[in-house]
């Protein structure tokens, strides 16, 4: 996994692309008890040149978060970290992760997917229950 095409390549044999443009795909996680986690695959790259690949979830509406908690997550977590990003037009809480490509093989890619879509649906779960445990 060298670049964002091999990524799409791979990830679109094992999954039914929802998006798919340049540099974003997403597609529907199928996780137990018949849950689904929409899973986002980006290119970035920094100021050097060097390219990543972000993989995020959205998790819920930034409209009622409190930051601090957000940032107590952020530092206590050891996988991933929440960010906002617009979903359809509204300010969203995502799970992220980036890794550069050199680090990333199918395995790797595969157990950050299952990881990040695991934990954004049990925070999916509640921030729409209204819970404190973010």
């Amino acid at each position: 996994m060298r670049h964002f095409e091999a990524v799409r390549s791979h990830v679109g044999s094992l999954h039914e692309l929802r998006h798919n443009d340049p540099y974003l795909i997403s597609f529907d996680l199928s996780l137990p008890h018949d849950r689904h986690q929409g899973i986002y695959l980006a290119e970035l790259e920094d100021e050097a040149g060097r390219r990543y690949l972000r993989i995020s979830t959205p998790v819920g509406p930034l409209a009622g978060a409190d930051p601090r908690r957000c940032l107590r997550f952020n530092w206590e977590q050891r996988k991933g970290f929440l960010a906002v990003a617009d979903l359809d037009g509204s300010p969203y809480l995502h799970l992220c992760e980036n890794r550069p490509y050199e680090l990333l093989d199918a395995a790797e890619l595969k157990r950050l997917i299952e990881e990040l879509g695991a934990l954004g649906d049990q925070l999916e779960r509640i921030v729409a229950a209204g819970g404190d445990d973010l």
